[in-house]
């Protein structure tokens, strides 16, 4: 899923965790950058679920 890139940039994904839990159909993903360099371990960010309709925790998946 990540694109090849030149250098420390790398695509990844980022999955809502509540929405995954709740078992409710459908899913909120975003897909961003990072600097593999400056942030070697999986990132969590807070970003909106339009279909839980609130900001949640969003951890990047492989």
């Amino acid at each position: 899923m990540a694109k090849k890139s030149k250098g420390n940039r790398l695509q990844i994904i980022l999955e809502c965790t509540e929405h995954k839990a709740s078992g409710m159909p459908g899913m909120s993903r975003y897909v961003t950058e990072k600097n593999r360099k400056n942030t070697p371990d999986r990132i969590e960010l807070k970003k909106y679920n339009p279909v839980l309709k609130k900001y949640t925790v969003h951890k990047e998946i492989k």
